[in-house]
């Protein structure tokens, strides 16, 4: 009987296995406390309270001159007075109050903090 021959298997070379992508490392989101708060950064308006102030006192001035300029009704349907319509308070009075309204409307806008 003839002897049988043993087959090697090849042996390949063993393979690492694949190495997973580093991940960066996210830290833990610190909690709230007052000290925290106190750092985190607060609002920013565009306009300061000075111009806020000047905004307000310019629409009551606006107002005012649209009050002043309003009625005018006739006490009777048959005559026609001119001082009820023609008065200085619609003509002179109210147009000069709406126009320092505008005026403090401007200054406000442009005014700095």
């Amino acid at each position: 009987m003839a002897k049988k021959k043993k087959y090697k298997v090849p042996q390949t070379k063993k393979t690492a296995p694949a190495k997973a992508p580093k991940v960066a490392k996210v830290a833990p989101t610190p909690k709230r406390t007052k000290a925290t708060a106190a750092k985190a950064p607060e609002a920013t308006f565009i306009f300061g309270r000075i111009n806020y102030i000047y905004m307000l006192a310019g629409a009551a001035c606006l107002a005012l001159g649209l009050i002043l300029m309003s009625g005018g009704k006739m006490p009777d349907a048959d005559t026609w007075d001119d001082s009820i319509i023609y008065s200085f308070r619609r003509i002179t009075l109210a147009p000069m109050i709406m126009i320092v309204g505008l005026i403090l409307e401007i200054v406000a806008i442009f005014k700095r903090k």
